[in-house]
């Protein structure tokens, strides 16, 4: 009978060192994966506005060209870039506003869909002033953003493919 219960108790404290050590090395895993996320690049919130103010140049004169797939494309990217905002950059207080330009943003893709350029041009001249207020809300009102002036990307082609 001692036999017995010795042997039991060996073979509870001897899974119970497994144990521990299956928990060491998950904590060891758990430990290595935080260190890896901490260093791993994520684009900070000038980024994801650059990547906007590209979209916002290359949308308008895809409108204008009235070339509709790339103006879907472009407008996609943007709210694609808006969420990715909301998602990534919770801590800064400029994401909590971001939300507003989603109105404009699903009014200027309606005038796509509809294939309509003087409704595009209207819902696009909204989203701009839309830009701005965010900017003011957020006290970045120094950046102004406006309607493009010329075409900055001489490496691409807006025109409708042939």
């Amino acid at each position: 009978m001692k036999t017995t219960i010795l042997f039991i108790a060996v073979l509870e404290l001897f899974s119970c060192n497994r144990h521990t050590g299956q928990e060491v090395i998950l904590q060891r895993q758990i430990d290595s994966l935080q260190i890896r996320l901490s260093t791993t690049y994520k684009p900070g919130f000038g980024e994801f506005m650059s990547s906007i103010q590209a979209h916002h140049a290359k949308l308008w004169f895809a409108g204008k060209a009235r070339n509709w797939k790339l103006a879907d494309f472009e407008i996609h990217e943007i709210m694609e870039a808006i969420d990715d905002i909301e998602n990534y950059e919770t801590e800064r207080d400029e994401s909590q506003e971001i939300g507003m330009i989603k109105p404009a943003l699903e009014r200027v893709n309606q005038a796509i869909e509809q294939k309509d350029p003087e409704l595009f041009e209207a819902n696009y001249r909204s989203l701009t002033n839309t830009c701005n207020e965010c900017h003011r809300a957020t006290n970045f009102e120094f950046n102004r953003v406006k309607i493009p002036e010329e075409q900055n990307f001489s490496n691409q082609d807006f025109s409708v493919p042939q």
